[in-house]
């Protein structure tokens, strides 16, 4: 498919993986097809109504776990413990958490990452240049605001299959 990778980041048994621009359903299958040539075998979140059959046996083989995104329940709790309880856990996690765009960014995977004391590795998805790279990892330190200005600073260099669809919102350099 002509791609390239770019990973400098070591892979510990315990990471979140923040992946943008999440634009298309392709980022999707690209992100699989990555997954499954490095053989990583990390879960991803993906919303409760593509769980439906014949996909949903599919997705949770895959690694899925749906979620309710209309309801405010302890998902971020219970993946932080079933992180800290693990020897190992992978999880990939797209922060726009649509592939509209979106000026704010979701935090869950901060929140994971910071109660489970995990790092973030951050993976990019280049149209543009057709690359996967991941050359940074944040550690959260418990400032999400000042994290998050890092995280999104990071990806605003990216081209997303549909870059209109993208954006790091406002956020000064």
């Amino acid at each position: 498919m002509g791609w390239s990778t770019e990973v400098t980041e070591e892979h510990p048994n315990k990471y979140i993986i923040c992946l943008a621009p999440h634009t298309s359903n392709w980022d999707f299958v690209l992100g699989q097809l990555y997954n499954t040539a490095e053989g990583m075998g990390s879960n991803f979140l993906m919303k409760r109504e593509w769980f439906f059959w014949p996909l949903g046996p599919i997705f949770r083989r895959l690694g899925g776990i749906p979620v309710m995104r209309q309801k405010h329940n302890s998902l971020t709790d219970t993946l932080a413990e079933t992180a800290r309880r693990s020897d190992s856990f992978k999880l990939c996690v797209t922060p726009e958490g649509t592939r509209s765009r979106r000026e704010e960014w979701k935090r869950g995977f901060y929140y994971i990452a910071l109660k489970a004391q995990m790092p973030i590795l951050l993976y990019g998805l280049d149209y543009g240049r057709k690359r996967i790279v991941c050359t940074k990892t944040i550690v959260p330190t418990g400032d999400a605001d000042a994290d998050m200005r890092k995280i999104k600073l990071y990806f605003k260099d990216f081209t997303g299959k549909h870059p209109e669809n993208f954006t790091i919102g406002n956020v000064e350099e």
